[in-house]
């Protein structure tokens, strides 16, 4: 369905993607004129642009030391799945970046379009590192070192079991939850939470990640990179591959059902994490992520697409999510009613029904239990309003006579 189709079907998201767009457009003027930290913004908002938009909404000083943060990772991120690089080079490579992050000299050529721009031009990354306080240095330092020996173990090992899955999405994600912590504790402007809690942020959007690229990356050149642990998948088919074949859709629908159940058990501890937050800019920059991943989460389940190509939310219902999460209530609005969306799909002869319903369960009798769903914004199942969808209508002929009088 094209982007008109869509609209006409949500219309109330035609408004969050036009306040969206205007959000973009103001990136560059809330950036100084440091050459460095503009490098570093732009190259931010190349590499992602919805990322972008929280990250500006944060305390300035706060703002800087994130931005930074995710480039250094990014650039770990670009040298981890940098297939043509030898596995001889990569390792050292990946277990001393963190040595170069204040070498405004160094620079490590790979990477293909935006990703090798940020890797050619990593001088300025280093140069706006040394801007940042003490504080921020330590953490953006200790978790690259930490991040990259992890990665590096991961190169020489397959994903075997769910511990080693768990283990994995720990080393690439979890200790970014851990770093974001350390980060808001150390701008003074939340307390420390949790290293558990700070994990399972992590882990529940990486494995949704994972679960989503299973096709790219399963297409990697040279060779296929495979994450989804051989403890799950080797239950349907031989050889990870094989899910590609149509003739096994039916087995790899309930493998990734099975991916996706284990993804929604660090649910719970997502809403602790985020029901503890004080600071409003920080709590919209956890909670938006979260709720995307578990939007997908849903979108994915019982989805033969997921192994024919890329399954995402739609672009209305990314922009009404930033648009109009601003507290607690609507966090936990968003999981419930995700979760309401879920139970619907799930067919009593998959193999993990009875396991998913009962996490789902969990999830929902949380949000319920937190007294605030009657104040949430409503994201999904919402009925479009007639009156919208004929402006939307008018809108449109009217776009069309106003084009058509131009030629």
């Amino acid at each position: 369905m094209g982007m008109l189709g869509t609209l006409l079907k949500h219309p109330d998201e035609f408004v969050s993607l036009l306040k969206m767009k205007a959000l973009r457009r103001q990136h560059g003027k809330q950036i100084g004129k440091d050459p460095d930290f503009a490098f570093c913004f732009d190259m931010l908002q190349r590499v992602s642009r919805s990322f972008t938009i929280v990250i500006l909404q944060l305390d300035s000083e706060l703002r800087d030391a994130v931005c930074i943060f995710y480039l250094v990772l990014r650039a770990l991120d670009t040298v981890e799945d940098d297939m043509s690089i030898p596995v001889d080079t990569k390792l050292p490579l990946l277990k001393t970046l963190h040595e170069n992050i204040s070498d405004t000299s160094w620079h490590f050529p790979c990477g293909q379009k935006d990703y090798k721009v940020l890797m050619d031009g990593f001088h300025h990354v280093a140069a706006a590192f040394l801007q940042l306080g003490k504080r921020y240095q330590d953490t953006i330092k200790d978790i690259t070192a930490r991040m990259g020996h992890g990665m590096a173990k991961f190169i020489c090992k397959q994903v075997e079991t769910i511990q080693d899955y768990d283990e994995y999405c720990h080393f690439v994600a979890g200790l970014v939850g851990l770093g974001l912590s350390n980060l808001f504790y150390a701008a003074k402007l939340e307390d420390l939470a949790p290293d558990s809690l700070s994990n399972s942020m992590g882990l529940l959007l990486q494995k949704t990640n994972i679960i989503r690229d299973y096709l790219e990356d399963i297409n990697e050149l040279p060779k296929p990179r495979m994450f989804w642990p051989q403890e799950i998948w080797g239950k349907y088919v031989s050889r990870l591959e094989d899910f590609k074949e149509k003739e096994n859709t039916g087995l790899a629908v309930a493998c990734l059902n099975e991916m996706i159940t284990n993804a929604l058990e660090h649910a719970l501890d997502c809403l602790k994490y985020m029901a503890t937050l004080h600071d409003p800019a920080i709590f919209r920059f956890c909670a938006l992520p979260q709720i995307m991943a578990i939007g997908t989460l849903v979108t994915c389940y019982n989805n033969a697409e997921v192994f024919r190509g890329v399954v995402k939310i739609r672009q209305g219902l990314t922009a009404k999510i930033m648009n109009q999460t601003h507290q607690m209530a609507d966090v936990y609005g968003a999981f419930y009613d995700f979760c309401r969306m879920l139970t619907a799909k799930i067919e009593k002869g998959d193999q993990c029904a009875t396991q998913t319903l009962n996490c789902v369960a969990a999830i929902q009798h949380s949000c319920q239990a937190s007294g605030v769903l009657s104040r949430r914004t409503l994201f999904v199942d919402s009925k479009p309003r007639h009156e919208f969808t004929l402006i939307l209508a008018f809108l449109t002929l009217l776009l069309a006579v106003l084009y058509a009088m131009r030629k």
